[in-house]
């Protein structure tokens, strides 16, 4: 018996027989930051949600159902996710979606909405994650009710150290990562993999910053060149990244940089032509993926916003839970998860799975490079810099995936 579910894609309009039920609205809550450092970032991806939003609703991805934002500004901080909780539930809103404020918000808002659920049977909320990537949330913390979009930190360790351990010219590596859940697991995970994988390989340094406080990375810089690495893996992202980028065009520092949030909203137009071939990315959204539906996506997203689309798992998360809600002919949560539990489904760049085990989406990577536009390898630039993200290598579903200890505790 097959253990997943399969949806067709979302661009095939499902049409609405005559004396079918009318349109109903679910209403999906973003909590993620919209004011501060990261406030663009945060606000990039609003618009992600509200264009999927719009794109289901018009081609009728969930039938009958329509899909209304409600956007939270959780400030970047845990706590106040938590506080947001109480209004996102007095609203009556039964859907929630988090990622790009952090793990730590995504860790403390899966907990509480665990708390809440249990508290409140025929009351549950559904948490989509598709960007919190702590491994945590789909091992020993994971729930029934969190699904992750998005591929975890050490399942995109795995594949960009797959990458270094074919680069022969890199002997010395730095890891400069956010102190906190997803920044450590970064830094152990990439330790850990590269031992197993290239054991001539010397971690030269391992340093922790503090999330949206450093104002200037310029002794870390030092640091690094001191140190001699050839390569830096950081796991930084929004304002941060920006800031080490330009710290490092600022110091002239010549060292490649791996990332797993370098085409966050800001930082390409950091940075620019001094990072050609220099800085990477290791994602699960290909923008530049010729045989996908991301091209339309971003081209019409541009077309409406003015702005570069990013948001590939977000959108994944939109066509999910669209299927399951047609699947399950209710948007009741109860029923709704019980669909999304092994569901395939075809995302932005190709096939989905999100795994019965552990909720988590197993799917193909991409290791790309920062490159200028071309009109083949790379379409589409970013922040009108003339350059873009060019795939130098992937790795596929089965070989990124990893197993869980996840030992998921379902509703009886």
């Amino acid at each position: 018996m097959s253990l997943t579910k399969t949806i067709a894609a979302p661009m095939l309009c499902i049409a609405l027989a005559a004396g079918a039920q009318p349109v109903q609205t679910v209403k999906i809550a973003t909590l993620d930051m919209l004011s501060g450092p990261m406030a663009g970032l945060g606000q990039n991806v609003l618009k992600s949600f509200q264009y999927a939003a719009r794109v289901a609703n018009e081609e009728k991805w969930a039938g009958p159902y329509q899909f209304e934002i409600v956007p939270f500004d959780n400030k970047l901080s845990p706590q106040e996710a938590v506080a947001l909780l109480g209004t996102v539930v007095a609203k009556d809103i039964r859907y929630v979606v988090q990622g790009a404020s952090s793990s730590s918000v995504g860790i403390a808002l899966g907990e509480a909405i665990d708390k809440h659920n249990a508290r409140n049977p025929g009351k549950e909320i559904v948490f989509l994650n598709y960007a919190s990537q702590a491994p945590v949330l789909t091992n020993e913390k994971c729930s029934y009710w969190h699904f992750r979009t998005d591929a975890h930190s050490d399942m995109k360790v795995d594949a960009l150290t797959t990458y270094l351990a074919g680069r022969k010219d890199i002997r010395k590596i730095h890891l400069l990562n956010p102190n906190y859940a997803y920044g450590q697991d970064t830094a152990r995970a990439s330790r850990e993999s590269l031992a197993r994988k290239r054991a001539d390989i010397e971690i030269v340094g391992d340093d922790l910053h503090p999330t949206a406080q450093v104002k200037d990375f310029a002794p870390y810089m030092a640091k690094i060149r001191q140190s001699g690495a050839d390569a830096v893996i950081t796991a930084s992202s929004g304002s941060d990244l920006a800031l080490i980028v330009r710290a490092a065009n600022d110091f002239g520092l010549k060292v490649d940089f791996y990332t797993f949030n370098g085409s966050n909203y800001g930082v390409p137009g950091t940075i620019g032509a001094t990072g050609e071939g220099r800085v990477k990315l290791v994602s699960t959204f290909n923008p530049n993926d010729p045989g996908a539906k991301s091209s339309a996506v971003l081209g019409n997203f541009k077309k409406q916003f003015g702005e570069d689309f990013i948001n590939g798992m977000g959108y994944n998360a939109v066509v999910a839970l669209s299927g399951a809600i047609r699947s399950a002919k209710s948007a009741e949560p109860a029923k709704v998860a019980a669909q999304l539990e092994g569901l395939r489904f075809e995302g932005i760049n190709g096939p989905v799975v999100l795994r019965k085990s552990d909720h988590q989406a197993q799917q193909a990577m991409f290791v790309q490079s920062w490159e200028k536009v071309d009109d083949a390898a790379v379409r589409y630039d970013q922040e009108g810099t003339g350059f873009g993200w060019k795939q130098i290598a992937s790795v596929d579903a089965k070989a990124a995936e990893q197993p869980t200890t996840c030992r998921m505790k379902r509703p009886l």
